[in-house]
């Protein structure tokens, strides 16, 4: 894999892929490790009444096995899609792991969703079977207009209007189940965008996507795997972040997850967690960490085991990323990647890639530049859109039934992200913004997020998001919207003192010119801040006045 310990230079130039000529991802990450260490932990689960349950490869291995069984008995076919509506939990492991054994195509989506969200995933994959619990039940059940291309809903429990029974279908017979002979660029996968910039769109994986993901994940965690690694994530396993960040590569690797269903976040929940099960790898999205900030000395609370953070998703920020360090006591490794695209830059101490408010260089096997809008690539210090190169084994196969927007993701041989960075003399690179969310304020070309990140330094903010308001005079003016830590108030004096202290640290045109105190700010179910919902309410009450 990779050999950190050599420095990021030698790293990267002696990196080679190795893609078998058949690849299935089940196969990989369970029945491997079913015959090597068939008693090793593969997932431990704690539930919400505090209950602990495990899993071993060889039982993950016999339910998966039934499992697949079952659905090809039900009329599943290579290439059909079943989406898999649960939350973190050992049954959808299984439920991955049987689809991808059966030569379907899996559809991770979040209990979080709404009824039309819901409805418009499933109708746009055309699934034709669901596998999912009580909650999932009930969301389907409120769907209007009823997914015409559903068959079959198998439930964890208490299955309804004769929905099939999930632990059942797993516990058929000890009969081996002879996986599909899938090559790795055989469809695997479906993840739909969060929907920041537009309608959700379904990017088609295939296999291979998870030996793309791999040097990924060894960059951040510091090499893979180590003794006693243990890998969580807050982020729900429906993501590219959960499923392919976490849980995929770690089963990879023979290292145990930890799965857990907050009802809500808290700084409290997390670290109590994370100290109960010894965690020592973890992948905490920024808005997550910027929550935990708000609680001073953790580890004077609790007994943390940490060897890793990695976060990525959106930008962290220099800010965060210092206090990280000094109140964990461990360097949060930052990487860069989309749901079409997934871990192409990271940091990574071992290797000699850190600098804080960067989000790393290429991660070896990758080649990413920041190009302009003819696909040539940019000077040093230069905005410009981040791309990456074809072919890569971690790129997305295009989007499901949608082949103008693929067309539109691509530049000759480079693979847009739609997102704004540039790089410095050293190679790193750094985040901007979304094309959109870049804001143009009298000539000058600001990014959100380094407005954002200056404002949680200030001791009274805990969340903030920044965007362009139109202005007649400046074309747009820096509007910032905040959420305050608990025991300050909002006020006039307050904004006063917050613009002041932005143009103290960063420059006179990039502080917010109008301030707005919200309790809290739109969030995708990814964690993501969703600037363009703030950007429609500024154009309503615009339209209104």
């Amino acid at each position: 894999m990779l050999d950190l310990d050599k420095g990021y230079d030698a790293a990267y130039a002696a990196f080679k892929w190795d893609i078998p000529e058949f690849y299935n991802i089940g196969v990989d990450i369970c029945d491997k490790w079913a015959d090597l260490s068939p008693d090793r932990t593969a997932i431990i689960q704690e539930d919400q009444l505090g209950r602990i349950f495990k899993i071993d490869f060889c039982t993950l291995k016999r339910k998966s096995d039934n499992l697949a069984h079952n659905l090809q008995d039900l009329g599943l076919k290579s290439g059909d899609r079943v989406a898999v509506l649960l939350p973190q939990c050992i049954e959808t492991a299984i439920a991955h792991i049987a689809i991808f054994k059966a030569g379907a195509i899996s559809v991770p989506l979040s209990l979080l969703f709404g009824e039309e969200a819901l409805q418009y995933r499933l109708d746009d994959a055309g699934v034709s079977i669901v596998i999912t619990n009580t909650d999932g039940q009930c969301l389907i059940a409120d769907m209007q207009n009823g997914c015409e291309s559903i068959r079959h809903i198998i439930s964890l429990q208490n299955p309804i209007s004769g929905d099939l029974n999930f632990e059942h279908l797993c516990n058929r017979s000890d009969e081996t189940f002879g996986a599909t002979k899938t090559r790795p660029d055989d469809p695997a996968l479906i993840i739909y965008t969060s929907g920041t910039t537009g309608p959700p769109k379904g990017a088609l994986h295939a296999h291979r996507v998870l030996c793309g993901h791999l040097p990924g994940v060894v960059m951040p965690h510091e090499g893979l795997p180590q003794k006693d690694d243990l890998f969580w994530t807050p982020a729900d396993w429906a993501w590219a972040g959960g499923l392919l960040d976490i849980l995929l590569p770690a089963l990879h690797f023979g290292i145990p997850v930890l799965a857990h269903r907050f009802q809500k976040f808290t700084p409290h929940d997390a670290f109590s967690l994370m100290e109960r099960h010894s965690v020592r790898n973890a992948f905490i999205p920024p808005t997550a960490l910027k929550l935990l900030r708000t609680l001073e000395n953790p580890t004077d609370q609790y007994n943390l085991s940490l060897r890793t953070i990695g976060t990525g998703g959106e930008a962290l920020g220099a800010e965060t990323y210092r206090w990280a360090k000094q109140a964990l006591g461990v360097e949060i490794n930052e990487f860069y990647g989309q749901t079409e695209c997934n871990l192409v830059l990271s940091s990574s101490h071992r290797a000699g890639v850190i600098r804080p408010g960067a989000i790393g260089k290429p991660v070896p096997g990758h080649v990413v530049a920041v190009v302009d809008s003819n696909g040539n690539e940019v000077s040093v210090g230069t905005l410009g859109n981040i791309a990456i190169k074809q072919p890569d084994p971690v790129m997305f196969l295009g989007y499901w039934n949608n082949p103008d927007a693929t067309a539109k993701k691509y530049l000759g041989d480079w693979l847009l992200t739609g997102d704004q960075g540039k790089i410095d003399t050293d190679g790193y690179f750094y985040f901007t913004g979304r094309d959109d969310d870049i804001i143009t304020s009298s000539g000058y070309r600001i990014g959100p997020g380094e407005v954002e990140d200056c404002l949680v330094q200030h001791p009274a903010v805990a969340l903030s998001a920044v965007i362009g308001k139109p202005d007649p005079l400046r074309t747009e003016i820096v509007k910032a919207f905040i959420v305050l830590r608990e025991g300050h108030l909002p006020t006039p004096e307050l904004a006063k003192e917050l613009q002041e202290f932005v143009k103290s640290k960063l420059a006179a045109h990039e502080y917010p010119r109008e301030i707005s105190f919200r309790k809290e700010l739109p969030m995708t179910t990814t964690g993501k801040i969703i600037r363009n919902v703030l950007k429609q309410e500024e154009a309503l009450l615009s339209g209104a006045s």
